[in-house]
């Protein structure tokens, strides 16, 4: 993350997703994960396992736990540490990043001829949150399965939260992309006209709501990770880093106390210097579901997922921008414009909004390492 005042609110906007990641000097390398996963690996699940933690997941929770069972299976379960009570109160979104995991571990196989046989939610769909009943059980088979060219670009995507340029995408790379992504999702998107002037308000109130709301801004800044020390030492979250991060929070300018302070003139030029991310956004991609079981937000982060990685293989850049979408009280008003903008009747839902177009290139957002998603 660049180290200028939108970046040190940059972190915030978007909230579904990981940011970027600059290098780390102290402590264990939080990019590590990054760097030729599974290599030397002889079991395929922990090949596949590697790839899977680089899935992109809410507020980089990264809230994975796999259990191996025998030779060819594993138990996928969320770490209920890890949820976000606040913004994601029925833990939706942190099953989108289940489904994005299952989705990295499904390609990941494919590329040595297995096919990942998945049985989801096998003792039950927790409603209304998450328990430890398990998300999935996995298999590995083997039926010479077809290698997906979405694989190729799983180490270069990227939830990229900096400026995009104003160069317009073609509609046809949208709709090319939204037909690899697949996934019985319905997708839509806007690159000019009135929506797209609707949504750029929409994504800029999600925004301000979510920071004018105590409970959800404190769990933001409850995840920041502030400067090398703390991105090395916690390995997740939400990242601040470089040399003038470093020298602001040095001097006092930047720390949990001055970030909760929206009176603060360094906070809030940061949030202001934001806005035109959200008002200038050169187009917008969302899709929906005809409902919101817990199989449907699986599928749905399975579909985000691929949507990304089509993007990265067209250069494009994507940035979840979720605030509308989110289920506090707060945020009912702006959730219902969301559905009805994006044209979400009824039982269905607007799973994922977010801001697509051609980004500068950016490092990865910090991972946890294999070892430590790994359980009895």
């Amino acid at each position: 993350m660049r180290s200028t005042r939108r970046g040190v609110m940059a972190i915030l906007a978007g909230g579904a997703f990981a940011p970027a990641l600059s290098a780390c000097a102290q402590g264990p390398d939080p990019a590590a994960a990054w760097r030729n996963p599974g290599a030397g690996e002889i079991d395929l699940r922990r090949f596949a396992l590697a790839h899977a933690i680089l899935a992109p997941n809410p507020h980089n929770r990264q809230p994975w736990l796999v259990e191996l069972v025998g030779a060819d299976e594993l138990l996928f379960h969320v770490d209920l540490e890890r949820l976000l009570p606040a913004t994601d109160p029925f833990d939706r979104q942190i099953v989108l990043g289940c489904g994005a995991f299952l989705e990295l571990l499904g390609l990941a196989a494919r590329t040595r001829g297995r096919r990942a046989e998945m049985t989801l939610w096998p003792e039950g769909e927790p409603q209304p949150r998450l328990d430890q009943r398990p998300v999935a059980h996995v298999r590995f088979v083997t039926d010479g399965a077809a290698r997906d060219p979405l694989f190729d670009h799983i180490l270069a995507r990227r939830t990229n939260r900096e400026a995009y340029a104003s160069r317009e995408i073609p509609e046809a790379e949208l709709r090319a992309m939204s037909q690899e992504a697949g996934g019985g999702i319905a997708y839509g998107w806007a690159n000019g006209g009135e929506l797209r002037g609707q949504l750029r308000t929409l994504a800029w109130e999600g925004f301000e709501k979510e920071i004018r709301t105590p409970a959800a801004y404190q769990e933001s800044v409850d995840l920041m990770r502030i400067g090398a020390g703390e991105i090395a030492a916690y390995r997740d979250g939400l990242v601040l880093d470089g040399p003038m991060i470093e020298l602001a929070r040095a001097v006092g300018l930047l720390n949990r106390a001055t970030l909760m302070d929206l009176d603060n003139s360094f906070t809030w030029g940061g949030i202001e210097a934001f806005r035109p991310l959200a008002l200038e956004a050169p187009a917008f991609i969302w899709f929906t579901s005809a409902d919101n079981s817990r199989a449907t937000q699986i599928a749905a982060g399975r579909a985000y997922a691929r949507l990304n990685l089509a993007a990265t293989a067209r250069g494009l850049s994507m940035h979840p921008w979720s605030q509308a979408l989110q289920e506090y009280p707060e945020m009912a008003a702006l959730h219902t414009q969301a559905e009805t903008l994006m044209n979400a009747p009824g039982a269905a839902r607007v799973q994922m909004f977010a801001r697509i177009g051609y980004g500068p290139r950016i490092g990865p957002s910090p991972r946890r390492g294999l070892g430590e998603h790994l359980g009895a």
